[in-house]
């Protein structure tokens, strides 16, 4: 399928944006709420899974209605205008704001981290509508057995980018002042909201024969056909990658919702992004460039160097506390989560049944977002349970997350490499 400038436009713009938005909830969320509430490990766990559950509800609802529907730009598009209202609302959590409510500091920090939790699973129904639903099926639409790998290779390099924008911007932000988070809730959910309204002249249908429709099926039995046991056995090789991307998504998550607190708290990096950014950039580079080997090389060529680059980041990160080799460490490990990330999500756009693509995105967040999401972070919070702990000014105490977290990404990886081995046999 030829692809015009358009689609690259809106993919650029739908991808970036939607990621900066997911990339402030998923790294800062997590920083926002130990630094202004003091949560705790469990507590931080426990937002990550909540907000897993949301999305995966969501995706099965909502990717179901898009291929009922057989339209993707108005849930795309709607659906970043109210998530965009939603970050917006952020701004009103604030310990200032809520003391008065509380009663006491203490009490009003506690009200914080509960309201931010439950505030972030209504924003993440949203999110997920416009994002992981009806954004994803409209991707899967547009490409096919030609250009997927590049398409995948390309957005999957969005995280990165996002990554490298958020950091950039939150640079010019004292993160332990109240008023700068305000500043940044207001930007990202006015640029989510905007960006929301330019889709309904930017974005373009895909053609009909490539458009996932559910036909004369109940919408109930949209929602569940990825879950009747004869699809799963008409499609055994999409469910088997579906189930290596759980458990690789689990070894991300173990670390990934501390990673931020580690270089700034316990490694004393307070200038973290100078280190990470550069990492970032590279890894954007090797991302993009990388989806072309899935489409010439095809599933285990390209998956195998990846895991391998990502357990030698892990290595690395354990055994060193300075600049250089934590960059060398962080440009490994991220490099490894990007490309295996564009080589898992290329391989389950190949595999899904033409014209489903609404009604596997439920099935699909379950193996990248809901059974890492609750599992991973469980396993971080389990492995910081004897944490150092340390006493703020204000005579609270704040957990500092140790490397123990890369042991433990670690030995998910090696178990990642076993059902790997287990899929290649199969496709042989």
């Amino acid at each position: 399928m030829k692809l015009g400038r358009k689609f690259w436009a809106s993919m650029l713009i739908f991808g970036l944006i939607g990621q900066v938005a997911w990339v402030v909830e998923n790294m800062y969320f997590n920083v926002f709420i130990y630094k202004m509430f003091h949560a705790t490990a469990a507590e931080i766990s426990l937002m990550v899974g909540a907000s897993s559950v949301a999305a995966t509800v969501t995706t099965l609802l909502m990717g179901a209605l898009s291929d009922k529907l057989g339209k993707r730009k108005v849930l795309i598009s709607l659906g970043y205008v109210v998530w965009g209202i939603s970050i917006l609302s952020f701004a009103l959590i604030r310990v200032d704001l809520l003391t008065p409510l509380a009663g006491s500091t203490a009490a009003a920090m506690s009200l914080g981290v509960n309201l931010v939790i439950i505030l972030d699973c209504v924003m993440t129904f949203f999110g997920s509508t416009a994002n992981d639903a009806a954004y994803n099926a409209w991707l899967t639409d547009r490409g096919d057995e030609t250009n997927r790998g590049r398409i995948e290779g390309y957005n999957s390099m969005m995280p990165l980018v996002s990554i490298l924008v958020v950091f950039g911007g939150f640079m010019g932000f004292d993160l332990d002042r109240a008023e700068s988070w305000t500043t940044i809730f207001l930007i990202i959910g006015g640029v989510v909201l905007l960006i929301g309204i330019l889709g309904l002249w930017l974005i373009e249908e895909a053609p009909d024969s490539n458009r996932s429709v559910a036909g004369n099926d109940s919408y109930w039995a949209t929602v569940t056909y990825s879950f009747r046991p004869s699809v799963v056995r008409a499609n055994p090789m999409l469910y088997a990658v579906l189930g290596a991307f759980a458990v690789f998504g689990i070894s991300i998550q173990v670390f990934m919702p501390y990673l931020i607190l580690y270089y700034e708290q316990s490694l004393g990096m307070t200038d973290y992004v100078l280190v990470f950014a550069p990492a970032i950039l590279l890894a954007a580079v090797a991302t993009a460039l990388y989806g072309k080997v899935y489409d010439k090389k095809g599933f285990m060529a390209s998956i195998v160097p990846s895991i391998a680059i990502l357990m030698a980041g892990y290595v690395i990160l354990y055994f060193t506390r300075s600049k250089l080799p934590v960059f060398v460490g962080s440009l490994c490990m991220m490099i490894g989560y990007l490309t295996g990330m564009a080589v898992f999500g290329a391989m389950i756009r190949d595999h899904i049944p033409e014209n489903r693509a609404g009604q596997f995105q439920g099935v699909r967040i379950i193996g990248q977002v809901l059974i890492p999401g609750i599992v991973g972070p469980a396993i971080g919070a389990w492995i910081l349970r004897d944490a150092q702990v340390i006493v703020n000014n204000d005579g609270t105490t704040s957990f500092l997350p140790d490397r123990g977290i890369w042991v433990g990404a670690l030995v998910v990886a090696v178990v990642l490499c076993g059902v790997i081995w287990g899929i290649g046999r199969k496709k042989k």
